[in-house]
């Protein structure tokens, strides 16, 4: 078996994706310190002695997440984090059943693990809802671990305790674990679940601080595990990390000091944005899609013609990105991000009705 060794998806997101009018980006507007209330002290040290975490840090995203800082392993964002807890579960030629769609880089990184990918589906004509019939169907005795995406990457749809408990027996009889990436999650605001580590220790989730509140640039991630499993993932860090930079351990900490204001900046635009991507999905006779409820992003499906031929276009004519279906393993859909700033969105959702008109005319 061949080793993934790149992912298509991040070169195109690193190379491509770049317009004026950016609806591809799927978090929000990169937030300043300003906006954090940060101060110098936050940064009066470079460098910290070597240890398995730096413990405010941990602490902070343990009381964030309620639960015990021995469940906590922190990590360079929400990627790394899927890399390391993946790379714990997972030995060359194991079964992982993947939902359908996906982010591509998580595919990525299990074709790199070599791992043996099922799949089970998350139906669009279901609003991508998550099924526990759908990994019934598909589990084996050789499944070792079962991948979601909640909020789901890329539709925004939301898997309650109800959905997820059920996936969590299923694991447990087979041997397995339930990986959830909840990176999205806070985006639903007060409808969000607990972490679904709550749900049992066959649960491990990854999030970070990266995508709902615009601080990507401090790589704030972190794995949920049951106290055994963290340790173990913490000791295979070592092979890649060592340590994260110090100070943006030290920016993380003051983040979660002033959070409920971090969080009140994130729902305002977020709750403004959806308003006016929701005006501008109900008039598209041209896309199928349900109304975005919450999150930060959204999947219609181009009822006539190519994606990728209109990606084209968009860019070419209008200045715009959107990111094409293939990407998430469906080709007549495209992801539209709203994190942006309100107006700079008004103006780039403007255009790409006018390119959807000019393609569809």
């Amino acid at each position: 078996m061949k080793r993934v060794l790149s992912s298509a998806y991040m070169q195109w997101a690193k190379k491509r994706s770049g317009s004026r009018y950016n609806l591809a980006t799927s978090g929000l507007r990169s937030s300043t310190l300003g906006d954090l209330r940060m101060t110098a002290e936050d940064l009066d040290a470079i460098t910290r002695a070597g240890d398995y975490g730096y413990p405010p840090l941990t602490q902070a995203v343990a009381a964030h997440c309620g639960v015990a800082p021995e469940n906590v392993v922190t990590a360079a964002g929400t990627s790394m984090a899927n890399m390391l807890a993946m790379a714990a579960l997972v030995e060359p030629g194991d079964q992982v059943l993947v939902e359908h769609p996906t982010y591509g880089l998580l595919l990525d990184a299990l074709g790199y693990l070599q791992a043996g990918i099922g799949r089970f589906r998350r139906r669009a004509e279901n609003g991508f809802a998550l099924d526990p019939g759908e990994i019934e169907r598909a589990i084996t005795p050789g499944t070792r671990l079962i991948v979601i995406t909640n909020l789901h990457n890329p539709s925004s749809a939301l898997a309650n305790e109800e959905q997820l408990r059920p996936i969590g027996e299923l694991a447990r009889r087979a041997g397995a674990r339930v990986l959830v990436d909840e990176v999205y999650l806070d985006a639903a605001f007060p409808l969000a679940p607990r972490p679904s580590l709550h749900l049992g220790p066959e649960f491990v989730v990854t999030s970070s601080l990266t995508k709902v509140y615009g601080l990507s640039g401090l790589r704030c991630g972190w794995i949920l595990a049951e106290p055994e499993l963290a340790r173990r993932i913490w000791l295979l860090d070592d092979l890649f990390d060592v340590n994260m930079a110090h100070p943006a351990e030290r920016l993380s900490v003051a983040v979660f000091r002033n959070f409920e204001r971090v969080r009140a900046q994130a729902r305002a635009l977020l709750d403004r944005n959806r308003v006016l991507l929701n005006q501008f999905l109900s008039g598209r006779k041209d896309l199928d899609v349900r109304p975005l409820e919450f999150g930060t992003t959204v999947f219609p499906r181009l009822l006539t013609g190519s994606v990728d031929r209109f990606c084209e276009l968009f860019r070419s004519r209008y200045d715009g990105t959107v990111v094409p279906g293939s990407f998430f393993e469906m080709a007549d859909h495209f992801r539209i991000g709203i994190g942006g700033e309100t107006e700079p969105l008004q103006e780039s959702l403007e255009r790409l009705g006018a390119a959807l008109d000019e393609f569809g005319g």
